[in-house]
């Protein structure tokens, strides 16, 4: 799965081509040999080091744990291939997750931090600018959200990330465009930072005005966990549109995992991978895990959470969405990461992630040279957090919870909503945008009246519609 030029797209040498080595401290840097391993060759054995770094992580082993993470930091770089970029974030995970079990260490490292609100604004921008996957979600849910409000004559929007105002800008300058004339147009951003919520007033009031549509932004200052409902200031008459992008995840934690407070260190069924991998003979990073990890795994009562067929028990989410039910949408959009990223063991997480953000370090790789600035901005600002949230968090802390889409149709299903297939137009809209990236790697594909957009054969994103079902 690695080229030579290190993306993790091709076929790879087996990890068997390794010296078998005991990881004990007399096993000391700098590990000449490691340095002589051609990229495809420290692809494999970077995945191989990372699986074996967690199980150390997660049974307590970190003496073990940190002679691994050495070897990583040999072989891994966050300006070199897909594969060393990857581990760079992958191992700062794991560092951070063993820090946190030392709380006054952990504190003292991260006390002289500075959280640069306009950084981080303009990273979300530049992952909006060089990737399709916001655009995408912004195109087919403004078209749901059209088609929804046909001839209504009051629409109220509610978006639960207020981040961007291309969205609402390109709405504004559709609605404007009906045959029957503009509606009365509200829209209610959500967003815990003042800042974001003003510029966006500022560039939609300010398109409305020259589009001559009548308009009202509702700046709501709240973490989405804190939202009163009532604020929303949903009014009778009103048709209502609510717009949800990557944020519905960050309400998953179940009461169990609420009251946790730092990782743990469970004993899990990997104790036998170091010795088993260097056995195989697997040419792919996705036989490598299916095969060494998956295969291996023997799903427990624990690990309920992660079967496709059930869910886990959040108040919080089906409160939320319970509140949401009471507003009567007309239609509700939600965009989520269609991966596996909430099972309850580190093994787990670390399985599905490592897919996961494999294929997205592939989009970054298609998009921008690797001496780039925004990509590496975006890389450690945007993804490689989400990582570190994953892979280092426990309990109320671990907010990157995404599920698959399957997981998400049961909730709404039973918060009482009904699906609304997706048009034909806003397929074939998708579908030309991501035309115009000039790169075969990108997919989309209808999945039961919902969509799903992927890079290769990875499912990355999903677009569903829902409405309010008496």
């Amino acid at each position: 799965m690695f080229q030579e030029d290190g993306s993790s797209s091709v076929t790879s040498s087996p990890l068997q081509m390794f010296p078998m080595m005991s990881l004990s401290p007399g096993f000391m840097s700098p590990y000449p040999w490691l340095k002589e391993l051609k990229p495809e060759e420290r692809g494999l054995y970077l995945i191989h080091l990372l699986v074996t770094c967690a199980n150390h992580v997660a049974t307590g082993s970190l003496e073990n744990a940190n002679i691994a993470l050495d070897q990583i930091c040999n072989l891994a770089t966050p300006d070199g291939d897909t594969m060393q970029r990857l581990a760079s974030y992958f191992s700062e995970a794991l560092a951070d997750r063993i820090l946190r079990t030392w709380p006054g260490i952990y504190k003292a490292s991260r006390s002289t931090r500075i959280s640069v609100v306009a950084e981080e604004i303009l990273v979300r921008k530049m992952f909006f600018e060089f990737l399709p996957f916001m655009k995408v979600a912004f195109v087919i849910t403004n078209q749901a959200i059209i088609e929804a409000m046909e001839g209504e004559k009051m629409v109220h929007v509610i978006d639960l990330n207020a981040t961007e105002p291309a969205q609402w800008r390109a709405l504004i300058q559709d609605l404007s465009a009906r045959p029957e004339g503009p509606p009365h147009l509200r829209i209610t951003g959500i967003h815990h930072q003042k800042e974001v919520l003003e510029q966006m007033a500022h560039v939609l009031t300010e398109e409305a005005e020259k589009l001559d549509i009548p308009f009202q932004f509702n700046p709501i200052i709240s973490k989405l966990e804190n939202l009163d409902v009532e604020k929303l200031g949903v009014k009778t008459g009103e048709a209502l549109a609510i717009s949800s992008i990557m944020q519905l995840h960050s309400l998953l934690a179940s009461d169990n995992d609420l009251k946790k407070k730092s990782p743990s260190t469970p004993m899990n069924a990997f104790g036998v991978h170091l010795q088993r991998v260097a056995q195989m003979n697997q040419s792919t990073l996705g036989e490598l895990l299916e095969k060494d990890m998956v295969s291996s795994y023997s799903p427990s009562q624990d690990s309920a959470s992660s079967s496709p067929l059930s869910t886990t028990t959040s108040k919080n989410i089906d409160n939320f969405l319970s509140s949401l039910w009471s507003l009567s949408p007309k239609v509700m959009v939600v965009t989520e990461q269609d991966s596996d990223h909430n099972g309850k063991s580190l093994m787990e997480r670390i399985s599905e992630s490592l897919y996961f953000y494999a294929a997205l370090f592939d989009c970054m790789e298609s998009a921008l040279p690797r001496a780039s600035l925004e990509r590496l901005k975006m890389e450690k600002m945007l993804l490689g957090e989400e990582i570190k949230n994953i892979i280092a968090c426990e309990g109320a802390e671990r907010k990157e919870r995404h599920e698959k889409l399957e997981k998400w149709a049961q909730r709404f299903d039973l918060a009482g909503f009904a699906n609304v297939p997706l048009s034909y137009y806003t397929m074939l809209q998708a579908k030309r945008l991501l035309q115009g990236y000039n790169s075969d790697g990108y997919k989309i594909k209808e999945e039961n009246g919902c969509v799903v957009i992927g890079w290769q054969d990875r499912p990355l994103l999903s677009v569903s519609a829902w409405r309010f079902r008496r």
